[in-house]
């Protein structure tokens, strides 16, 4: 994952990536995307909370482009936002759920910076899915905790991890 030379946030916005990078203290970061089992199981995700959206008063998107307190940009591989956040180009409230898809050239250290980003920002959930391993983390309060379900406590919002992997199996066989 290289990194280019600092630039302003005007700057950054006037400039297309591809594919598309976060902000990070005044330094364009490039993401980890675009290997296969990345991309099935941000899929999966994505479709498994699109398809409870209108049930869940939710609205899940995929690589928004988010501006957190921090003045950074991120771009959490999936969002879930409650229906009643006004749509941006750019999002400035958190999401209720962000979700981090691991690739192989994930450095532990780098998604704890983006974690603790988002904690900052008061993302109430912070998930953490690792497609090889097909295990997941909580990560909503700083540490790695292993999870299997993961729920949204006060809402009938959560991510089953085997029945995600089961779906993700059968639409591929």
């Amino acid at each position: 994952m290289a990194a280019t030379a600092q630039i302003s946030l005007e700057e950054y916005f006037r400039t297309s990536f591809e594919p598309d990078a976060e902000f990070v203290l005044g330094e364009v970061q490039e993401r980890n995307v675009g290997e296969y089992e990345h991309n099935t199981v941000q899929r999966a995700l994505l479709l498994w909370f699109h398809r409870h959206d209108r049930e869940w008063q939710t609205r899940t998107i995929q690589e928004q482009k988010t501006r957190l307190s921090s003045g950074n940009i991120r771009l959490p591989d999936v969002s879930v936002w409650r229906r009643n956040v006004p749509v941006q180009p750019v999002f400035d409230s958190p999401p209720l759920i962000a979700v981090e898809v691991l690739s192989p050239e994930d450095r532990h250290s780098r998604v704890q910076e983006r974690i603790e980003d988002y904690r900052l920002f008061e993302v109430p959930h912070i998930w953490v899915i690792d497609p090889i391993k097909r295990i997941g983390w909580d990560c909503s309060d700083g540490n790695w905790t292993r999870q299997d379900r993961f729920a949204v406590v006060g809402s009938p919002a959560y991510l089953d991890l085997a029945d995600l992997f089961a779906e993700l199996d059968e639409a591929e066989a």
